[in-house]
């Protein structure tokens, strides 16, 4: 995927008023937030946005152009119209090159695991893990292949394999994914034919 640029306008009026004139006229209100708390009001095309944005993960970094001021930031959150689907008000985080960062990546699973088809059933407990590095190493997602995992086998965190500059920040023992395999239950049953006694008279 290419670098992702999105031009924005400063935006000096606030309010609910002015954020219904600018969806009218086909712009989205948003809020740039930075690393020390302070946060800048923007509107952008809804058009450019909307197709900019399409199948990012929460960790892209995208370039931000406000009126020629370029930011890195990660699309934090969406604000969506329940009826429609359209992009209400979107925010913004700002991330500084050189200044490492801690964030959640996503994990997905991927493959069909030998211990499936043997039977098996494969769990995925956890969805994301949390790292630490420079913005520069931040990985969009992590994608875990399980096509070798087979029955009673799992996959943990400190099994992924991460970029140099990477730091794990989640707890290593946590699975990842695993395969169960449910043995059904085997009684056996051991049927003792005991002779009946005989007495000798003597």
């Amino acid at each position: 995927m290419g670098q992702i640029i999105l031009k924005v306008r400063n935006r000096n009026e606030t309010g609910s008023m002015v954020s219904r004139r600018l969806r009218r006229n086909g712009r989205i209100p948003g809020v740039i937030y930075g690393r020390s708390g302070e946060s800048k009001s923007v509107d952008l095309d809804a058009v450019e946005f909307t197709n900019g944005v399409k199948n990012i993960s929460e960790t892209t970094i995208v370039k931000v152009d406000i009126e020629g001021q370029i930011h890195d930031a990660f699309v934090k959150s969406t604000q969506r119209d329940i009826k429609n689907g359209n992009i209400l008000h979107v925010d913004f985080y700002e991330v500084e090159a050189g200044i490492a960062l801690r964030a959640k990546v996503s994990v997905h699973v991927r493959g069909n695991p030998v211990g499936v088809r043997d039977g098996g059933t494969l769990e995925a407990p956890i969805h994301e893990i949390e790292v630490e590095c420079f913005p520069k190493d931040l990985p969009e997602r992590i994608i875990v292949d399980v096509s070798n995992l087979k029955a009673n086998q799992a996959i943990h965190v400190r099994d992924l394999a991460l970029n140099e500059g990477v730091r794990l920040i989640t707890g290593g023992d946590q699975v990842v994914a695993v395969v169960k395999f449910a043995k059904a239950d085997v009684v056996s049953t051991t049927e003792e034919t005991a002779a009946p006694a005989t007495e000798t008279k003597a």
